[in-house]
């Protein structure tokens, strides 16, 4: 029986979208504490906004059509509108009122004419061009129209929507309920921060990664340590994650699912669950076991990520960050990309995709990106020198200096 085919990337993505369901369960949260949560219904404005017509501008409000024939046209100032002020009465020809910016347009007005515009003399003013009704002025329901969609549902809420959310008076949100991820790393040589180093014994940097990224992501974190590379002790583990106390919606390991004789992740999988798939085509990262965990009587998924480093940040970012946003309920959220010219040459061979860490910057109107040298997929300091990860495609050969190629920039995902 031949050795199993590698995934490639396209297809690992396919079968774990397919697989992938949204949660169960929704909260209402404060405003002020929905930041990056995913809308459980839509958020329909209740009123418009905004509220009144406005003015655009420090003026003097007027009726553009009746400020009078005369040249310089002299207006007389009857009074003043001021933000959360309004001025009470009516505007008649040959009369207008100071207005200051946000300040509600009085009745009989339709344009604001700046003051920049104009000469002040006692309590007129004088006019030299005529203005065009409308000038200046905001209308009522400009932004958003009492019945308007203000945010979809599936949509993660970002600042701007949470001051769009307060302009129609909402103070509180239905969100998706944040999914519950379990993580923990597999390995004897494994030794937590605080803990002293033995001979051969290295520290966990990857779980406090995957917690960072899963933070960042929304997800509610549950870290369960160090599992030692025990077949027993991994099943203990992977059966508490889904059992009632931790209650995972995912479980994301890290280690033990190579083809080494200590490497336990797909056999206790198999005996748990079941196994999608566990090699890729692509580097670094190739191996990955993707598969369910139904100890507790429903399928919990697990990813079972490399134990080295980088590739660990590389996964998550290519395949497990799109699986838990649709597990939130969010919108697709495709990752940014940047069209940018490779400074050096760098070798490949077509048949799987590569990920390399690198730096880009700006020159004029384009963006260069050059490696962070040494690329090995245990050197973390290369990941946290880049800014961003060149994506070379799975049918892509070797790139040439000052060639093509697209990049994952890290700002807005780490």
């Amino acid at each position: 029986m031949g050795e199993e085919r590698s995934l490639t990337l396209a297809e690992a993505r396919r079968l774990i979208d397919l697989d992938t369901r949204a949660i169960e369960g929704r909260q209402r949260v404060a405003l002020k504490d929905a930041l990056d949560r995913v809308l459980a219904e839509d958020l329909i404005a209740r009123c418009p906004v905004p509220a009144h017509d406005n003015a655009a501008m420090d003026g003097y409000a007027l009726h553009a059509r009746t400020s009078g024939e005369e040249s310089p046209r002299s207006l007389r100032v009857i009074g003043t509108a001021r933000a959360g002020h309004p001025f009470v009465g009516s505007v008649a020809t040959g009369e207008c009122v100071r207005i200051m910016t946000g300040a509600v347009m009085p009745d009989g007005c339709d344009a604001v004419v700046p003051q920049e515009n104009v000469a002040v003399e006692g309590d007129r003013v004088a006019i030299d061009a005529a203005p065009r009704p409308g000038q200046h002025r905001r209308l009522a329901g400009e932004d958003l129209r009492a019945g308007d969609v203000v945010l979809g549902r599936g949509r993660r809420i970002t600042p701007a929507d949470l001051g769009l959310a307060a302009s129609v008076g909402e103070a509180m949100l239905d969100v998706v309920r944040r999914p519950r991820v379990a993580v923990f790393s597999t390995g004897n040589e494994l030794r937590d921060v605080g803990q002293a180093l033995d001979a051969g014994t290295i520290r966990d940097s990857n779980r406090y990664t995957l917690i960072g990224m899963l933070l960042r992501l929304g997800a509610e974190v549950i870290d369960l340590g160090i599992v030692r590379d025990d077949p027993a002790a991994l099943e203990a583990a992977l059966i508490h994650a889904c059992g009632a106390t931790v209650a995972a919606d995912a479980i994301v390991t890290s280690g033990g699912v190579s083809a080494g004789d200590a490497d336990h992740t797909r056999d206790v999988m198999r005996r748990l669950g079941s196994v999608a798939f566990w090699k890729l085509a692509i580097k670094p990262g190739r191996p990955l076991a993707f598969g369910h965990i139904a100890a507790a009587g429903r399928p919990v998924a697990l990813f079972g990520l490399p134990g080295n480093p980088v590739a660990v940040m590389v996964v998550f970012y290519a395949l497990v960050r799109d699986a838990l946003l649709k597990s939130m309920g969010a919108r697709p959220e495709p990752l940014p990309s940047l069209v940018a010219q490779c400074d050096i040459a760098i070798p490949k061979v077509p048949g799987r995709t590569e990920f390399v860490r690198a730096v880009a910057t700006r020159r004029g109107e384009t963006w260069h990106v050059r490696p962070t040298g040494a690329q090995g997929s245990g050197i973390l300091r290369s990941m946290s020198e880049a800014n961003c990860l060149i994506v070379l495609e799975h049918e892509r050969g070797p790139v040439e200096a000052g060639g093509i190629v697209a990049a994952w920039p890290f700002h807005g995902l780490v």
